[in-house]
């Protein structure tokens, strides 16, 4: 069964960039959350991370700032 994935980011963001790409070639299905367009989900984002940098990742709770591959793995236990 496939997790539940955010991933807060903007389109320009390099790092936002490869984590979806990372997500896309392991077949994890997740929503892309624009929050240079969403003032609301970058409230979120802020809420959920104290962070203002992208990527902000929300795997079932489980949040990750930043392409930290291997926190990614682990939350998605692949």
């Amino acid at each position: 069964m496939s997790k539940s994935v955010k991933v807060y980011s903007t389109p320009t963001c390099p790092w936002c960039i490869r984590t979806k790409q990372f997500l896309k070639d392991n077949n994890i299905v997740f929503e892309d959350i624009d929050v240079g367009q969403d003032e609301k989900a970058a409230e979120e984002m802020v809420a959920k991370s104290g962070q203002m940098g992208v990527p902000v990742l929300d795997i079932e709770g489980v949040i990750i700032v930043g392409y930290d591959v291997s926190k990614i793995r682990n939350a998605l236990g692949i």
